[in-house]
């Protein structure tokens, strides 16, 4: 079974549930804002994602589900069970591999550049895709390299973009699972629309979704695709 972490409700699945739905996969959506329990053992979890949220890995006073996730994912880390965080989820990933998580000194939203460092060209996650990715960014903390860590992923603007950690443990800053539709929503619901600069900055936004939309959705299936690969492997290895 995939277990997949939703922090809030509109920051949902998109095309990672599109590309599990059409695999042998046996997918379980936890809504946590809404009060959905995470696992109590690991015994039939065969890979995790944790995905966005406008929530920070230091707020579990606020939010105390993000105690539980780490929790969790530290036990999943501890078992070599396959993760693959995005954004929150990358920030908790790499919390829970015991390194910093901070403010960035600038937030990134919107479509940026991000370049596969030469450890990256060589991981098993990104084969297939362009050493320059089309990436979409959406947050304001930055994590720091969990020390035995590798680099995957850099960028100009925010240096630390993507890990690995272990063989099977991967943390992305940037979103891979983004729809037009989850794009607009949240433009709505994180955006000051009565803010003209914004209003101008969203509309463009969404048309470069659009514009990109295809091929984005190609690079995060070979990604996906990859990862999958990497559970499949391990249950292989142990049946």
């Amino acid at each position: 079974m995939i277990v997949i972490i939703k922090h809030i409700s509109i920051e949902g699945p998109g095309i990672i549930g599109e590309f599990f739905q059409n695999t042998k996969w046996q997918i379980e959506i936890v809504e946590l804002q809404n009060g959905g329990k995470l696992p109590g053992d690991f015994a039939s979890i065969e890979a995790i994602i944790s995905l966005g949220g406008p929530m920070n890995v230091y707020e579990e006073d606020r939010f105390p589900f993000l105690k539980e996730e780490d929790i969790l994912l530290r036990g999943a880390i501890k078992r070599d069970i396959p993760i693959l965080g995005i954004c929150l989820g990358a920030q908790l990933l790499a919390k829970a591999c015991g390194a910093e998580v901070k403010k960035a000194e600038r937030q990134e939203i919107g479509w940026y550049k991000a370049s596969l460092t030469k450890e990256g060209v060589k991981d098993p996650l990104f084969f297939g895709t362009s050493n320059e990715l089309d990436v979409f960014q959406w947050h304001q903390d930055t994590f720091a390299i969990p020390e035995g860590a590798t680099l995957l992923t850099t960028a100009n603007l925010c240096k630390n973009q993507a890990f690995r950690f272990g063989k099977n443990v991967y943390g992305l800053q940037f979103h891979i699972e983004v729809t037009p539709s989850m794009v607009e929503s949240w433009l709505n619901e994180y955006l000051d629309g009565e803010n003209q600069s914004e209003i101008i900055t969203s509309q463009k936004m969404l048309i470069d979704t659009y514009k990109k939309k295809e091929q984005f959705e190609k690079q995060a299936k070979k990604v996906l695709l990859n990862f999958s690969r990497l559970f499949a492997l391990k249950i292989a290895a142990v049946s």
